[in-house]
């Protein structure tokens, strides 16, 4: 088994291989790979030092699986040349997530639609995979009719140069600039480019890959998404309406049930879902959970997940050790 992860130099790949480390994957032969002008760095892992090789060696040594998260774009070029070797590609980017011929994958909701056959498999933009994780159960049972979400977003999102960014302001030393404005101390109602419809990508991309995950595009959904000054994870207030009525204890008790949710809703104690305890953790929390007492069968929650964990390195892992289970069960 020979496991390559593509962009192992960012912050998502480095993710990655704490993931890899944690969930101790058993795999034979690992590469690291990225761009030219990162190839010859030196990375540790699990106490071995490994050198970083481009992307033309890593495909000629025919990786069984490869973790993408190096940007869209590299993904285009590389995923394809990846699968005609027959490496499974597990792509991190917006790449093939909307294409009619890939498999947007969540574990928890929709591992069982991917086959053997499925060489590039899409992992979700962070901010869909935690909101799906806790809305797949509660479609299946009460039928979701609209969604209403608002997102507050780490830095740790836009990469090291956010994060960089908002040290440098908290810090008032002059650095580069990865946003328009500053961060630290403000929020910014943009993340990624606004399009034709005023939306942003990134509001789009949460409407159309959460109707794709739970395979209905009849739900209704808006978004409007934050970015703030922090890092450990991404937040949401989800407002959901439901074809059916809910008690909300049965319903407490179904999301608890759900594998990789954890229910934090104590508010009496202080206890809810946040960046700061939800950092370094694969789980997606939960908490806030009470009626919309403006409208009938519909729910308010608060959803936190670390976004470079289960948001994209943990989704991407869980992704790979399912089909890894699958073959070996053949």
């Amino acid at each position: 088994m020979k496991i390559a992860v593509v962009g192992a130099t960012g912050l998502v790949g480095g993710e990655v291989l704490e993931v890899l480390d944690e969930r101790n994957v058993q795999f034979d032969e690992l590469l690291l790979v990225a761009s030219a002008r990162s190839a010859g760095q030196k990375k540790v892992f699990k106490g071995k030092e490994y050198t970083v090789i481009t992307m033309e060696e890593a495909v000629e040594q025919k990786p069984d699986f490869a973790i993408f998260s190096a940007g869209g774009g590299t993904s285009l070029d590389w995923a394809p040349k990846f699968a005609a070797v027959g490496t499974t590609v597990i792509d991190n980017s917006s790449a093939w997530r909307m294409s009619p011929d890939h498999k947007l994958i969540v574990p928890e909701v929709n591992a069982t639609d991917l086959t053997a056959e499925d060489r590039i498999i899409a992992n979700p933009n962070c901010s869909t995979i935690q909101m799906v994780v806790a809305l797949a159960p509660l479609h299946e049972k009460y039928t979701i009719k609209r969604v209403v979400v608002s997102t507050y977003q780490s830095v740790t999102g836009s990469g090291k140069a956010a994060v960089d960014q908002m040290m440098n302001e908290r810090q008032g030393t002059e650095g580069d600039m990865a946003y328009p404005h500053k961060i630290d101390m403000n929020v910014l109602p943009h993340i990624d480019i606004f399009m034709d419809n005023g939306y942003t990508k990134e509001e789009m991309k949460m409407v159309n890959e959460t109707k794709k995950i739970l395979g209905d595009d009849t739900i209704q959904l808006t978004a409007t998404t934050v970015r703030i000054p922090t890092v450990g994870g991404h937040s949401e207030a989800v407002n959901v309406e439901f074809e059916k009525d809910f008690d909300l204890d049965e319903l407490t008790t179904l999301l608890a049930s759900t594998p990789g949710l954890i229910i934090q809703d104590d508010p009496a104690n202080n206890v809810y879902p946040m960046p700061l305890t939800a950092h370094k953790k694969d789980e997606v929390f939960v908490g806030r959970l009470r009626r919309d007492e403006s409208q009938a069968n519909t729910l308010n929650m608060w959803i936190v997940a670390d976004n470079l964990r289960k948001g994209a390195a943990t989704n991407a892992v869980q992704i790979a050790e399912y089909l890894m289970k699958q073959m070996t069960a053949v």
